[in-house]
């Protein structure tokens, strides 16, 4: 397993969906230490994906980040926020997970 092709593109995700949860906290920039740390993760996740990207395709490798970072934050929507789950929003998490490994 490659790192640059595997963990970092998780990592960034896992990176910016804990920024988006960061930018929920700062209740519109108000907190500043929520606001700190969407900055700092979403630095962090672009970071990550800077150097996964040097030995990936832009394309498939935006995607996958994007499509990984939907699928955590989802999980942390539940698990963190203890937001509800309709049937068509779990619908489209499953179309964006098997998008995400057809990309693979």
């Amino acid at each position: 397993m490659k790192f640059e092709t595997h963990v970092l593109p998780l990592a960034a995700a896992i990176a910016y969906a804990l920024g988006g949860a960061c930018m929920k906290l700062s209740e519109g920039f108000r907190r500043p230490l929520p606001t700190l740390g969407l900055y700092a993760l979403f630095l962090l996740g672009a970071t990550l994906q800077t150097l996964a990207l040097k030995r990936a395709d832009l394309g498939v490798s935006y995607v996958l980040v994007l499509g990984l970072e939907a699928l955590v934050a989802f999980g942390i929507a539940l698990y963190f926020f203890e937001e509800t789950v309709a049937p068509l929003r779990a619908l489209g998490v499953v179309l964006i997970l098997a998008g995400t490994f057809l990309l693979r």
